[in-house]
C-alpha cells in the first residue's frame, strides 16, 4: 500500500504527517528545528527519501537542510555527515550553503551581499524550493530578495539564473506586503529548459532556455493599486499553479482575480466566477483532473480571514467561472485563520487528496478530493507550507 508523506513547515519548526493510503491514522513527526522558521519543505520527485528544507532565523540567518532519509535525520549540505552543525551555543557554523552571484562565482553571506551594480542586497530567506524533476541532487530555490538559484550538489553550493535580475524590469519591481519574495518556480515536464516563476510584487516570468533569459507573462493582469493597472510587471501574483499533464495551461491567484492562461502564460483571462471573494493566496490542481481547481478565498487584502468567519475550500470542475464550496468539516463558525500561498497540496492516489494548512496550526485532509475534511492535527505553530510527498 502507498505511503503519504505531508511535509509542514511552520513558524517554530517542521513537522512530517505519515499515513498509508487510506489516510485515516496519521503519525506525527517534529518539530524537527524546534524554534526556527521553516519556510518551505520539498521531497525530491526522483528520490522518495530526498527533502530539502529552507531554516530561517532573523538572529542566524538562512540554512539549507537536506534529509537522505524521508525526514528521521537532517543534516546541511557541505557539512560532513556525523558532524555538529552547531556551536556549543547553538548558533549556525556557517560552513555550508555557499550562494554565489553569476558574475565572478563571488561568494555571498545571507545578510550582506551585492548585485553586478555593486549596490548593498540584503538576502534574507529562501520563500520556496523546488527539486528537479529528472536529478535528486538538482534543486532550485526562489529568494527575498527576488531572486533564483540552482543548486547541482544537493544544496551544498548554488549560482544564481542571473537573467532573471538582470531582466530590463528588475529596478522596477517593488516588495509586496509580504517582502520582495520569488514564491513560485514550476518546472515544465515537457520542457526541461523552461520554467515558470513568481514574485511578489513584479508579477510572473517564463523562460524557454534553462533560466538564460526570461519573459514577464502578465498580460491580461489588471492591478488597480499600481500606477498603470496593464503594466508589464508590477502585479501581485500570490501563487502559480500547473497540471503536469497540460504544462501550457496555468491557473494563479492574484492579489485580486483568480485567472487562467491556456498559452503558456502569454494570455490571461478571469475566471473568478461566483466566489464569494476573488482575494487569497494559494491555489491548486487535482492529481489526475486538469480542470479541477482549488482556493480558499480570503475577506480582503486588510482582513486575512474566511468570509463570515467560516473556513471554506472551493472547488471549481470546469478550470474556473464555476465554484463549489466545500465546507464538510471545516469550522463554519468564528474561524479567522488564513491559508498561506505555499499552504496547500495534493497528493497523487487514486481517490486524490488534497490538503492544506492555518494559520492556526490546523492542517486539514481531503482523501476525497474535497468532499469532506478531517484535521490531521491541530495547534501547530502558523503553518507556513504544505508538501506532499506519494510513496510507493
Amino acid at each position: 500500500m502507498s505511503t503519504v508523506r505531508v511535509l509542514v513547515g511552520t513558524r517554530k519548526g517542521a513537522f512530517i504527517l505519515t499515513a498509508d493510503g487510506k489516510r485515516q491514522n496519521w503519525e506525527v513527526s517534529g518539530p524537527h528545528f524546534a524554534g526556527w522558521e521553516m519556510y518551505h519543505l520539498k521531497g525530491s520527485p526522483v528520490d522518495p527519501n530526498r527533502i530539502y528544507a529552507s531554516q530561517t532565523s532573523g538572529w542566524f540567518g538562512q540554512i539549507i537542510q537536506r534529509s537522505d532519509d524521508g525526514g528521521k535525520t537532517w543534516h546541511q549540505p557541505g557539512t560532513p555527515k556525523g558532524e555538529p552543525t552547531t556551536t556549543p551555543d547553538g548558533m549556525p557554523k556557517g560552513e555550508s550553503n555557499k550562494f554565489s552571484y553569476d558574475k565572478d562565482n563571488a561568494p555571498l553571506t545571507t545578510h550582506q551581499w551585492y548585485d553586478g551594480t555593486q549596490h548593498p542586497w540584503e538576502f534574507k530567506r529562501v520563500w520556496h524550493l523546488e527539486p528537479s524533476l529528472t536529478e535528486a541532487d538538482t534543486v532550485y530555490a526562489g529568494v527575498e530578495d527576488a531572486a533564483i538559484f540552482r543548486s547541482t550538489d544537493g544544496g551544498q553550493s548554488w549560482r544564481e539564473l542571473p537573467g532573471l535580475r538582470g531582466h530590463g524590469t528588475g529596478p522596477k519591481w517593488q516588495p509586496g506586503a509580504g517582502g520582495m519574495c520569488l514564491h513560485t518556480i514550476i518546472l515544465d515536464p515537457s520542457n526541461a529548459k523552461r520554467m515558470y516563476i513568481a514574485i511578489s510584487a513584479a508579477g510572473a516570468f517564463r523562460t524557454d532556455d534553462g533560466g538564460q533569459s526570461w519573459k514577464p507573462i502578465n498580460r491580461g493582469l489588471k492591478s488597480q493599486y499600481i500606477p498603470d493597472p496593464d503594466a508589464e510587471t508590477g502585479h501581485c501574483v500570490h501563487h502559480v499553479a500547473m497540471h503536469p499533464q497540460r504544462p501550457n495551461v496555468l491557473f494563479m491567484q492574484k492579489h485580486w482575480d483568480v485567472m487562467r492562461s491556456d498559452d503558456a502564460g502569454d494570455h490571461w483571462r478571469e475566471v473568478s466566477g461566483n466566489l464569494p471573494t476573488d482575494f487569497g493566496f494559494v491555489i491548486d490542481v487535482h492529481a489526475h483532473e486538469p480542470e479541477t481547481i482549488y482556493v480558499v478565498p480570503i475577506k480582503s487584502d486588510s482582513e486575512h480571514f474566511p468570509p463570515d468567519g467560516k473556513l471554506r475550500v472551493y472547488r471549481s470542475k470546469t478550470g474556473g467561472n464555476e465554484w463549489e464550496a466545500l465546507s464538510k468539516g471545516l469550522p463554519q463558525k468564528d474561524c479567522y485563520v488564513n491559508v498561506l500561498r505555499d499552504a496547500m497540496a495534493v497528493d497523487s492516489l487514486d481517490k486524490c487528496g488534497v490538503y492544506f494548512g492555518t494559520t492556526g496550526g490546523q492542517v486539514y485532509c481531503s482523501a476525497d478530493a474535497g468532499d469532506s475534511w478531517n484535521p490531521i492535527v491541530r495547534d501547530l505553530p502558523a503553518v507556513l507550507s504544505v508538501e506532499v510527498q506519494t510513496i510507493g
